[in-house]
């Protein structure tokens, strides 16, 4: 198990390195020059010796071998860079709006698993019956809505209900407090993205949940138990669900890394200041440093994520063994 884990986290380095590889020279790809749009951002008149002089302070007239050496040596010191855009510390940039990500990401998962865990087990149990029906309809409908849809949904919901009921129109708070400063303030304004986020999340996980179930079900030994005189309770609890959770996990740990840098127009339609949010500005400035940062958190996010689902596996299913 540990010299599993040891080569897992070697396997990191590689990875991350190959990533990285990647988006710096792909984003020399990209057209455009962010100094050109710096300057005509400022409405002065600039010619090519201000091109020039913007470009050599940000260090786009070195060569491509000697900017990807001092950024991937930045990271070994912990320095992220510099903003292209802002001048600010990537580091300080990207703290900002971690923590709004983050906690929208858990709160969407622990809604997801709370929701679509119990809803694809009783869809599985009951087979073909109205439960079935309901559970497949509401899983069905919340893959096929976009979360940002059904995030203008619930906007408009609240305000019309606030509306009827108190005469005046309530918003969520727009300005963003962490949790253990403010806990009412902070779920005020973080529940309503989670709740249409994770619902959609949870269809996801409620479909994988019902076929893993079924199909662990139909196995020799759940027969056997059945023949035996144990309660259907039991044999669904102790012998069928940690077996069928396998890929459940699966898609439960993929979609949770999706959510840190994926939540774009989510984010635009709560109005929150996330990673997804700070990702789209980065790319239309060009703000090379910016997005090579955040492509390289959401890499690690991802990796990161994946070896604990890998982990979760062999407490799942004792079976599973490392070597």
């Amino acid at each position: 198990m540990y010299t599993y884990l040891v080569k897992r986290l070697l396997m990191v380095i590689p990875t991350l390195f190959g990533a990285a590889v990647l988006v710096f020279f792909l984003m020399r790809l990209i057209p455009g020059d962010i100094c050109e749009l710096k300057l005509a951002g400022s409405g002065a008149f600039f010619d090519q010796r201000s091109l020039d002089i913007c470009r050599a302070e940000l260090g786009l007239d070195d060569s491509a071998l000697l900017q990807f050496g001092q950024w991937v040596g930045g990271w070994f010191v912990g320095d992220l860079g510099t903003s292209m855009w802002t001048g600010k510390p990537i580091g300080e940039e990207i703290a900002l709006r971690f923590q709004v990500s983050l906690q929208i990401a858990l709160m969407a998962t622990l809604f997801s698993i709370v929701l679509s865990i119990p809803m694809g087990v009783l869809s599985a149990v009951y087979r073909n019956t109205w439960i079935d029906y309901v559970v497949r309809s509401l899983s069905i409908a919340g893959i096929a809505m976009p979360s940002f849809w059904l995030g203008i949904l619930i906007i408009l919901g609240i305000l019309l209900t606030t509306q009827a009921w108190t005469g005046s129109p309530w918003m969520p708070p727009i300005h963003y407090v962490p949790i253990w400063v403010n806990p009412a303030e902070n779920l005020a304004m973080l529940i309503w993205p989670a709740l249409a986020t994770g619902y959609r999340y949870s269809a996801v996980a409620t479909r994988m949940t019902r076929s893993a179930m079924l199909d662990v079900l139909r196995e020799d030994y759940v027969r056997t138990a059945r023949s035996k005189g144990v309660m259907e309770r039991v044999i669904v609890n102790r012998h069928a669900l940690k077996n069928a959770m396998l890929p459940v996990i699966t898609v439960i740990g993929i979609e949770f890394a999706f959510l840190m840098g994926g939540l774009v127009v989510t984010e635009q339609v709560f109005n929150l200041n996330g990673i997804g949010k700070l990702f789209v500005g980065a790319v239309g400035q060009s703000d090379y440093t910016m997005v090579q940062a955040l492509v390289m958190l959401v890499a690690f996010i991802f990796v990161m994520t994946n070896l604990l689902v890998d982990l979760l596996y062999a407490w799942l299913d004792p079976r599973i063994r490392y070597s």
